[in-house]
């Protein structure tokens, strides 16, 4: 259940997070070459509520930054670059489901949960990937990915991680968590 997103932040979160991600930005170049700050700005700016949302994943410590534009569209896509699945974003299990499946020990939160709260997509297999295309990810940990659904009805849900110069996607019963498993997100402006 989506939690209800305040129109905007205040003027000094505002201040404070499009310096942060104009930072960000300059300093990964290599992540969207040819993309002007300037337009990016422009379109967080028109989009409080997206805004908002990038705020809630800096807070999580994910550290989102522009990975993509799609002209046909004019949107962009901002993804948790962080070095590691995000801080904030751990210990978690998949989904509602999941959560509520467990009898004992019970995790905070589940990541599609905290992703929809947010209001940000938890990222597929496909995404994963091409976010490794940009740096090394989860050389430590393991982010949580969006579930086919024939996998989510038997039970499981996939992960992904960085180990030995490769991509890995495994699965894990869907109630599971660890201390070095969160999920990263997606936001298109």
């Amino acid at each position: 259940m989506k939690k209800n997103i305040p129109d905007q932040l205040s003027s000094e979160q505002t201040v404070r997070i499009l310096e942060l991600l104009k930072i960000r930005f300059e300093k990964n170049m290599h992540r969207h070459e040819g993309m002007s700050w300037t337009a990016i700005q422009v379109k967080l700016e028109a989009n409080p509520e997206k805004l908002w949302s990038l705020n809630e994943m800096e807070e999580t410590e994910g550290e989102p930054d522009v990975v993509g534009y799609n002209a046909s569209t004019d949107e962009y896509s901002f993804v948790d670059c962080s070095a590691e699945s995000p801080k904030g974003r751990r210990s978690i299990c998949y989904d509602s489901e999941a959560l509520e499946s467990r009898k004992e020990h019970k995790p905070k939160h589940s990541a599609l949960g905290m992703a929809s709260e947010m209001g940000i997509e938890v990222l597929t297999d496909i995404q994963y990937r091409e976010l490794q295309q940009l740096g090394k990810f989860d050389t430590k940990t393991s982010s949580w990915l969006k579930t086919p659904a024939g996998i989510r009805e038997m039970g499981g849900a996939i992960f992904g991680d960085w180990r030995y110069g490769t991509v890995f996607t495994y699965h894990n019963g869907a109630e599971s968590y660890y201390a070095a498993r969160g999920f990263r997100g997606i936001l298109i402006v």
